[in-house]
């Protein structure tokens, strides 16, 4: 039989440990509830109760040989029970704590003497009335293999009472101890088990004398590890259908028991109105995957009063939902027929399509009746009645609800676990298809033929695209993909004489040894090899095996002689090599057995291994004989010496299609094999003139130098307005015409102003005021406003700012930002009040100059958004100058 396809894996992480804060949370996560106020109560106890659950653990597990050993002295006689006890790892003693070894018991006292612990031990009274058919086990008779396993599995009860009170969860005792009364009844004795847990119980409560609160927990504990350990085996939970094909009929009810709890909704004639309500937004938690009250405010109202007051039941409830046009709009027509049939086997029988025949029968009744059709089909099966009935809300049957299925594990839990929205493509269409059909490219090393270089024997697909969580299944008869390194026909699968023949120029260079006989002795003809080929072909040896070149103190000289004299063979020459210490450091001590195969049969044999047969046949050996013995199988094959020979190095025959890919599309080599290679963009001219001609990298102070220095000389506009004096008319009219021609990019006439700048033009010529002081008004004045301020969004006022009072473009982001800011917190007039004041401006203007544009003079790096600011006029283009620095690139490849 051939497998040819598999339903896939996902990350499945079972809950068995239902601790209170994972159990309280989980359960109103599932109803998109907040906790409440119960809820909230029962965790704050528990929080509260954790330094006390803690205490009582450590105290258990110190005194942990004192309690097993008082109860396998109670059951067991003739020998020293507690030497069969396997002792864990020593950890350090608590600080202050006396520790004395008596025999085989370590006993740690914090309270008391040695002689307190052995009085208790042998003095305390029975922890209460043996069970009917009690009888003390001889330990001789009961063998040392026994003993161990019954002291073990005391010490082991011990643990699970420790882990359930640090939990404050009796579920762990649960799952870990019901249905072991039959398994021990069938190697020991119940009766006796029980008396040792009774025991157990009496010694450890001994310990808590002063504390009742303590005690009546630890009994508590043990009262919960009693009764699940006389309890009866708990049945299977069968799975079920009416179909004769299903899979993975039967769960073991302790692993039902350790699931993750999920609530079950019913709707019950004598429900409260606020536990009817719960119930409809489960239903529609189930069939929308949200609560569609709470993430839309939407709801059915006429059928929620319907369900509510009993004019329909719920599964009429859960029909009618399906057949609304919301749901019709969600989860139907933005998807094709497959995929709606998936959400529909969810929401309403709560599972994942079982089977291709199952699919094609649902799929004919949707393309038949639509999807009303489908609905009435889903609803009205015997399977939906034999789980949900007439009152039951449908819910998700996953891990722990019953038994999964294997053909569609992986499919199924990502159907449960991804929203609709998210995941459109269908699942179960395809992959039962793969069933009966596989797809062309799948083999024992993944979907994407092979798509590593090295795969050390194990299945690490990889896809970028469409990624699928299914693996690609292996049998006996898939192997992996090879590529030959040579001409195609002389592949060995194809034609097995031509495994030994030369690749030529197709393939790689072949070294080879020639043998040259020199002169002859009485006990035979030796021979010698030519000295100038000699070292080139050792040379070639040592890079096919270690893959490098050694240094000279790595190499082994003494089979080097024994090569060049004619003593050994090539082969043995590259057995020794492969024998040496160092690769077997390289290859074998440092990687782990399946990875040190594949590189060792890479470099001996010049192919990856064929596939999962080949490598559990080379593990084998590895496991059983060792590295010396996987060295010799292989260079001993019948392939080693039809490929190889005794003269030839060998050289790589074969290499996966990652491998190819690797080699001939990378950077570099595409464009010799006549590939389209797009030419790379022109840089632009400004980033041409602006690269160093030199061939060496500037220093970083010669790159601050260049971009602070600006031209090489300070170029002035023609004419700077300076106010000299006061007493000059013309002088102070010139400069006040000028100014208006800075800060308003215009002349402007008294019609315009309509006397609004006659007082500040008065104190002006009266010196009353500064030219800084007139400017600052100036820009204040309601006619700047109206005109710079009201029309622009604020990165163009201020952009239009540092134009008119500083004479350039803003300087960068942190610039921008910063004025922003000031903006928003102060307005217009903090604005401009911080620029006029700004030791900038008193640097390049002071108190009598009219601001001017300052390109020429600023620095390199903020030349061309100056250039475009003062280039374009403000009323008729809008556009923002700097709405941020993009860094130009000079070598770019267009989208």
């Amino acid at each position: 039989m051939s497998v040819t396809a598999s339903g896939g894996t996902t990350l499945v992480r079972q809950q068995i440990f239902k601790t209170v804060p994972v159990s309280t949370i989980s359960q109103a996560e599932q109803q998109d509830r907040y906790l409440g106020r119960s809820e909230l109560g029962e965790l704050d106890t528990f929080f509260k109760s954790g330094t006390k659950r803690v205490e009582i653990a450590q105290i258990l597990t110190a005194k942990s040989d004192l309690i097993v050993s008082r109860a396998a002295n109670r059951i067991f006689t003739g020998g020293s029970p507690m030497s069969f006890l396997e002792k864990p790892e020593p950890v350090m003693a608590l600080a202050g704590a006396a520790s004395e070894t008596l025999e085989t018991v370590s006993y740690i006292e914090e309270e008391g003497s040695v002689f307190d612990g052995i009085k208790n031990l042998f003095f305390t009274p029975s922890a209460g009335a043996a069970p009917a058919g009690f009888r003390a086990i001889n330990v001789a008779r009961y063998g040392p293999a026994n003993m161990t396993k019954s002291l073990r599995d005391l010490s082991w009860f011990l643990r699970y009472v420790t882990y359930a009170l640090v939990a404050g969860d009796p579920n762990i005792i649960s799952v870990n101890v019901r249905g072991l009364r039959e398994i021990i009844e069938n190697a020991c004795s119940s009766a006796a088990t029980i008396v040792a847990i009774q025991e157990m119980r009496a010694a450890a409560a001994n310990y808590f004398k002063q504390d009742q609160e303590a005690a009546d927990l630890v009994r508590q504990y043990f009262d919960v590890l009693l009764s699940e350990f006389e309890a009866p085996t708990p049945s299977e939970k069968v799975r079920k259908g009416q179909s004769s094909d299903q899979q993975g009929l039967k769960l073991p009810q302790i692993y039902a028991n350790g699931a993750e709890p999920r609530s079950k909704f019913a709707m019950k004639p004598g429900l409260s109105f606020s536990e009817k309500d719960a119930v409809v937004k489960a239903a529609y938690r189930q069939i929308f995957e949200r609560d569609i009250t709470r993430a839309y405010s939407q709801g059915i109202s006429y059928l929620e009063s319907q369900v509510k007051n009993g004019e329909i039941s719920m599964k009429e409830f859960v029909r009618r939902l399906c057949k609304t046009p919301l749901y019709r709009q969600q989860f139907f027509q933005p998807f094709i027929n497959s995929r709606a049939l998936e959400l529909a086997f969810r929401h309403i029988l709560g599972r994942a399509p079982s089977s291709r025949e199952e699919v094609q029968k649902y799929f004919s009744i949707m393309s038949e009746g639509g999807q009303g059709a489908l609905i009435d089909a889903l609803v009205d099966s015997q399977e939906y009645s034999d789980y949900f009935g007439e009152e039951t809300v449908p819910y998700l049957r996953g891990l722990g609800q019953e038994a999964q299925e294997c053909r569609n594990w992986g499919a199924q839990f990502d159907l449960f676990n991804y929203s609709a929205p998210f995941r459109k493509v269908p699942q179960f269409i395809t992959l039962y298809a793969d069933y009966v059909r596989p797809l062309p490219d799948r083999h024992p090393y993944g979907v994407g033929n092979d798509p590593l270089e090295i795969q050390f024997g194990a299945i690490f697909p990889k896809e970028t695209r469409s990624p699928k969580n299914a693996p690609a299944p292996f049998g006996k008869d898939t192997r992996r993909i090879l590529i030959r390194r040579g001409a195609g026909i002389e592949n060995q699968l194809s034609n097995p004489g031509a495994r030994g023949l030369n690749p030529g120029s197709l393939g790689p260079k072949v070294f080879k040894m020639s043998p040259v006989p020199s002169y002859t002795v009485a006990s035979g003809s030796s021979v010698q090899y030519n000295e100038s080929t000699t070292q080139a072909v050792i040379g070639a040896a040592y890079r096919q095996v270690f893959g490098r070149d050694l240094y000279d103190g790595q190499r082994l000289k003494v089979s080097e002689i024994r090569l060049e004299n004619g003593e050994i063979s090539m082969r043995e020459f590259i057995r020794d090599l492969a024998k040496s210490e160092i690769f077997r450091k390289m290859y074998w001590t440092s990687l782990y057995v399946c990875k040190a195969v594949e590189f060792i049969h890479r470099r001996l044999l010049g192919r990856p291994t064929y596939g999962r047969p080949e490598m559990n046949r080379y593990f084998d050996i590895c496991a059983k004989q060792g590295f010396y013995a996987l060295v010799d199988v292989i260079m001993d094959s019948p392939e080693y010496l039809e490929s190889f020979g005794e003269d030839t190095v060998p050289y790589e025959r074969y290499i996966t299609p990652a491998g190819q890919a690797q080699r001939s599309l990378r950077a570099g080599s595409i464009g010799d094999r006549g590939m389209l290679v797009k030419p790379e963009p022109e840089a632009p001219r400004f980033v041409q003139l602006g690269t160093p001609s030199d061939a060496g990298m500037r220093t970083g102070p010669d790159v601050d130098f260049r971009i602070q220095q600006g031209v090489s000389q300070q170029r002035q506009q023609t004419k700077q307005f300076k106010l000299t004096s006061t007493f000059d008319k013309v002088q102070v009219q010139t400069v006040i015409r000028a100014t208006y021609r800075q800060i308003f990019e215009r002349d402007i006439e008294p019609y315009v102003t309509k006397r609004e700048f006659t007082a500040l033009e008065s104190k002006l010529g009266n010196a009353e005021i500064t030219l800084k002081e007139f400017i600052e008004e100036i820009g204040c004045s309601e006619l700047y406003i109206r005109e710079f301020y009201t029309p622009y969004p604020n990165t163009k006022v201020i952009e239009l700012g540092t134009k008119h009072f500083l004479g350039r473009a803003p300087r960068d982001q942190a610039e921008i930002r910063k004025y922003n800011q000031i903006l928003a917190s102060e307005g217009i007039r903090g604005f401009v009040s911080t620029m006029v004041n700004c030791p900038e401006y008193i640097e390049a203007f002071g108190e009598d100059i009219v601001p001017y544009r300052r390109f020429p003079t600023l620095p390199a790096a903020n030349f061309p958004n100056t250039e475009r600011l003062y280039e374009q006029l403000t009323k008729q283009n809008d556009e923002v100058v700097v709405p941020s620095f993009v860094p130009s690139v000079p070598y770019s490849v267009n989208p």
